[in-house]
C-alpha cells in the first residue's frame, strides 16, 4: 500500500505526479484503463475532489483522456520517452548537474529596477511595482556554459538586496518567501549573445546560444520569475515532443 502524500508541494500536484509515476511503473500502454477513482483514493489515502483535480491536470498535459461511460485510459503521449524534455521544471543548476556539469554560479549584477512592459506582462505586475534584476554567469571550470537574467517581483523579497547571497539557489530563495515555483511556460530560440553582454563580460568565445525564456509561478499560479537564459549551444541539447 502506497504511503499517504506528505511533502510541501500542494496535495494535487504531487498526486498528479504519483499517478504518473504508477503509469511507467505498471508498465500501462497506450489504451490502458486507469484504475477507478474508488481505487485511487484507497491507494493514495487522499480525497476524492483532490483526486479529480490531478486527473484532469494529468488529462490536460495529454498523459491520459476520458471516454464518458467508460473510464480514463492511458494515452500515446505517455508512451514518449526523452533524453532531456524541456517541459521538465527544475532549477538551472539541477538542469546543468543532469548534463554532467558541477556549475559555478558568478554574479554580475544585482539591482533593483522599473521593468519594462515584457517583463511587467510576464510577472502580471501593476503600476508602479518593481523588479529584482539578477545578472549571472554559470561556468564549469572558468568556462562560461551559461548567461542567466532572473526577474523576480520586489514585493516578494523585503530584505536589502546586499544582504543576500545571489551565487546561490534562488529557488530555494523564494522558498524561504514560501514562493518557490511550481511550474513554468518556456520557450527556446537559436540565438547569439546580445553583442553588449559579449562585450561587457568578454565573452566573444560563447558561440550560438539557445536562448530559453521562462515564467515560473508559484503552487497558485502566480508568477514568480521572469528567467532569460543563453545556454551554450555547444555544451546543451534539449529534446521537444509535440502534441
Amino acid at each position: 500500500m502506497d504511503e499517504p502524500l506528505r511533502d510541501t508541494r500542494t496535495l494535487v500536484i504531487q498526486l498528479r505526479d504519483r499517478i504518473a509515476e504508477l503509469i511507467r511503473n505498471e508498465a500501462l500502454q497506450p489504451g490502458d484503463k486507469l484504475p477507478t477513482e474508488a481505487q485511487l483514493t484507497a491507494r493514495f489515502k487522499i480525497s476524492r475532489p483532490a483526486l479529480r483535480e490531478a486527473l484532469k491536470l494529468l488529462e490536460q498535459d495529454d498523459i491520459i483522456y476520458v471516454e464518458h461511460g467508460r473510464g480514463r485510459f492511458v494515452s500515446a503521449i505517455s508512451a514518449v520517452q526523452v533524453d532531456r524534455p524541456i517541459t521538465v521544471f527544475e532549477s538551472v543548476t539541477d538542469m546543468a548537474r543532469q548534463y554532467g556539469y558541477t556549475p559555478r554560479n558568478k554574479v554580475l549584477s544585482i539591482s533593483e529596477e522599473a521593468p519594462d512592459a515584457t517583463i511587467s506582462k510576464q510577472l502580471r505586475l501593476e503600476d508602479g511595482e518593481r523588479v529584482i534584476r539578477i545578472e549571472r554567469l554559470r561556468l564549469e571550470d572558468d568556462t562560461p556554459i551559461m548567461y542567466c537574467l532572473d526577474y523576480v517581483p520586489r514585493s516578494i523579497i523585503s530584505a536589502r538586496l546586499y544582504d543576500i547571497d545571489w551565487s546561490g539557489s534562488l529557488l530555494s530563495l523564494l522558498e524561504q518567501h514560501k514562493q518557490r515555483p511550481r511550474m513554468s511556460s518556456a520557450s527556446v530560440t537559436a540565438v547569439m549573445l546580445p553583442d553588449d553582454v559579449v562585450e561587457r563580460n568578454d565573452l566573444r568565445d560563447f558561440g550560438p546560444a539557445l536562448l530559453i525564456t521562462e515564467t515560473c509561478f508559484s503552487a497558485a499560479g502566480v508568477p514568480v520569475i521572469y528567467a532569460i537564459d543563453y545556454h551554450r549551444g555547444s555544451h546543451f541539447s534539449f529534446s521537444l515532443v509535440r502534441k
